[in-house]
């Protein structure tokens, strides 16, 4: 019988499952320090834990410690690489806590429109300052969501009964799909410049740290309001702080760089603060109790690993080709247009590729979008799809045209109501190092995709080159490395110049504009 450790005080939901399973012994207590928890059942297989931080001390005290299960999403508080390390997989369960999130973000919209924080001490202390707290509706508001996945589609459904325009930004979101859910597809610059209310509900990565910042905020209203019940991480709070004072803007906040008593950095700035209250809800306690056991039993009795975290990549794919797969999708994304929608996804994996597709796929959806995060699974990757309106298509592959070890991702995006457009790339790693050996019709590039790099296309005539080049001298920009084949018709070339440093985007358009590209680019690898 495995033993299961709960050191929280989770619904019994998930100690009941367990128990009736047959094959677990459930041990949960939400008292006892975790640690002396910990060194009391050092035989235990599995833990359930919230909030609580599985330290390396932790995983040291439980040596036969195979499953960490995170009762929510967000699994901060888990040293998954040392778990990785240990050989213990770490599990967390999306989408559990989605419906009590969405409902503190209207709740919070409500509470800061009405005075109602302000309002109750002001009122218990005998004053009756209705002068004071003049409050504005949120009906026929606009409110802009960045990101839209499981918690954004609830938010807009919740506060449907308001009246008010939802402007959605999320890469993947296809025009039909936001029409099916109420809501008007748009750039993330037009949400803040358009919004009276914009809510925040995307992941914190590498590409998403800092992300609203002066730029964006400064696009917003006077007065406007800015909710983040997402992660703290992704609002540059300098940014922020600044742009408050000038333009009146509130903020109202639920999450922090750590979730513990203390100071809080943002306590000078945010209109109303919460203690990370998005998942605290019986209902939401529940759902991810239930998932927490629900995944236990099905990793054990079925092998099923959708939800592990860290799992390191299977035995026999080298990891390059997972980055591989992650660079050229994003560099489709760049070619394409970063704010474009995409519609379709074409992919094909050649040689001994073909049965990693699904864990490939995985890459490619979180480079071509900022919402979903590449530790989660191929199911959720295709789930999150399906969700976002998005065709996915895992080519058969012709293997007499000999491209070995290959990957070629083609996008379709659309760049109006009625036009598409369709990048395609191919990529193969050599001696260790990723390749780019196809964009769209130029072939046989064998450009290593590394720092950063400018892409235009144009008409092929004589001295192209030597104009971008003096246009790039004349920024003190040095070219590293080129390539300029031209396609199958001999009329259009392609210049891919790697640079030795940052392009301003100004002067790519400025080259464009001199040398009457079709197409340019700046594309960071």
């Amino acid at each position: 019988m495995k033993k299961v450790l709960i050191p929280t005080k989770l619904n019994g939901v998930a100690r009941d499952m367990l128990t009736a399973h047959g094959g677990y012994e459930v041990v949960q207590d939400d008292s006892t320090d975790f640690g002396t928890l910990a060194e009391q059942n050092p035989d235990s297989y599995a833990v359930i834990v919230r909030s609580e931080k599985v330290t390396p001390e932790i995983m040291d005290a439980l040596p036969s410690l195979k499953v960490v299960v995170r009762a929510g999403a967000g699994y901060n508080t888990i040293d998954t690489v040392y778990a990785r390390s240990k050989g213990i997989d770490v599990m967390n369960t999306p989408g559990a806590n989605a419906n009590a999130v969405a409902e503190e973000v209207v709740a919070l919209m409500l509470a800061d429109a009405r005075h109602v924080v302000a309002a109750d001490p002001s009122t218990r202390a005998g004053k009756w300052e209705k002068k004071k707290f003049m409050g504005r509706e949120v009906t026929a508001k606009t409110v802009g969501l960045v990101g839209f996945g499981a918690i954004g589609q609830l938010v807009a459904k919740r506060l449907s009964g308001f009246d008010v325009k939802v402007l959605a930004y999320d890469p993947f979101l296809s025009a039909e799909r936001a029409e099916e859910l109420g809501v008007q597809p748009a750039t993330v610059e037009k949400v803040f410049s358009e919004c009276d209310y914009v809510s925040l509900h995307m992941p914190e990565n590498d590409d998403t740290r800092g992300i609203v910042n002066k730029s964006l905020l400064s696009l917003m209203k006077d007065g406007a309001t800015l909710v983040n019940c997402a992660r703290a991480g992704i609002v540059n709070e300098e940014d922020l702080r600044a742009v408050k004072a000038e333009k009146g803007l509130r903020f109202l906040n639920d999450v922090y760089a750590k979730d513990a008593e203390g100071d809080k950095s943002v306590a000078d700035i945010a209109d109303v603060m919460l203690p990370h209250l998005g998942a605290s809800t019986q209902e939401a306690n529940y759902n991810a109790a239930r998932r927490a056991a629900e995944q236990i039993i099905a990793f054990d009795d079925k092998g099923i690993a959708n939800y592990v975290v860290n799992r390191d990549i299977p035995e026999g794919l080298d990891r390059n080709y997972c980055e591989l797969a992650y660079t050229l999708a994003r560099l489709c994304r760049s070619i394409a247009g970063a704010h474009k929608k995409t519609k379709l996804i074409e992919t094909s994996f050649y040689g001994n590729l073909k049965p990693y597709g699904d864990w490939l796929l995985v890459q490619i959806v979180a480079a071509l979008s900022d919402d979903f995060d590449h530790t989660q699974g191929a199911v959720a990757a295709l789930d999150y799809l399906k969700e976002m309106g998005v065709e996915y298509i895992n080519r058969e592959t012709d293997t007499s045209k000999g491209y070995a070890n290959s990957i070629t991702v083609d996008v379709t995006s659309s760049v109006d109501a009625e036009t598409l457009s369709r990048v395609s790339v191919r990529g193969t790693v050599a001696e260790g190092h990723q390749m780019i050996s196809r964009i769209n019709d130029f072939d046989k590039l064998y450009f290593e995709p590394v720092g950063v790099a400018t892409l235009f296309v144009y008409k092929d005539r004589p001295g192209v080159i030597g104009a971008i080049g003096n246009a790039l001298a004349e920024a003190g920009i040095n070219i590293d490395d080129m390539r300029n084949p031209h396609d199958p018709s001999g009329v259009n070339s392609l210049a891919l110049m790697q640079i030795d440093k940052p392009i301003d985007c100004a002067l790519v358009a400025k080259i464009a504009k001199q040398i009457e590209a079709q197409h340019s680019s700046c594309i960071v690898f």
